[in-house]
């Protein structure tokens, strides 16, 4: 009678041990008990971030990029993140670091509010043929960037952000440090930092 139960047993407590190891070897119960809610320092950023983060439409898909492209998005802000949830510590040093930039008109201040037509305007430099010199540049941004390029995949941010990274090499003689700087800043993937 004994040996029916002790495999079974044997099953469940593998199970719990294995959960147990997965949960304290990744940090993820101390990651749960430390986090601590963030608090904005303003008040209007805070509420950007609940409307932007509650009301996103951009999208990762071919169709929506086409109409970036074209300019047929239907919407004159591109919000929102595209693949995880927005993260408000993370989208606050965003927004703070960008500010640096505020000279050049060509770089969103927003990475998860852009308006729709400077990012059409900005697939259009996509394809623009670099000097090798700026190519350099261009593929520096390309190897040290988060993503390792504009976006985590080829969805409009990599084309709009491809486009900018383009744009302020030749434009503005940006370095490719720059223009990595510029891309991890703009990072519109939702989520904490990665590196």
């Amino acid at each position: 009678m004994k040996k029916k139960y002790l495999f079974p047993s044997l099953v469940i407590a593998l199970a719990v041990v294995t959960a147990g190891y997965i949960v304290f070897s990744s940090g993820g119960l101390s990651r749960l008990s430390s986090a601590k809610p963030f608090a904005f320092a303003d008040k209007a950023l805070a509420a950007k971030f609940d409307y932007l983060s509650k009301n996103g439409n951009s999208s990762c898909s071919g169709n929506f990029l086409q109409s970036v492209k074209s300019g047929t998005t239907g919407t004159g802000r591109l919000e929102g993140s595209c693949c995880s949830p927005m993260d408000p510590k993370r989208y606050s040093e965003q927004v703070a670091g960008l500010k640096q930039y505020a000279n050049v008109p060509e770089i969103p201040p927003d990475p998860y509010d852009i308006d729709a037509s400077l990012a059409q305007k900005l697939t259009g430099y996509y394809d623009t043929q670099l000097t090798p010199d700026e190519q350099k540049a261009y593929d520096y941004a390309m190897q040290n960037s988060m993503e390792k390029g504009p976006c985590c995949c080829k969805c409009w941010r990599w084309y709009v952000y491809g486009g900018l990274g383009k744009l302020l090499i030749q434009k503005y003689h940006f370095t490719g440090q720059q223009v990595t700087d510029i891309w991890n800043l703009s990072d519109g993937c939702g989520g904490p930092e990665t590196s």
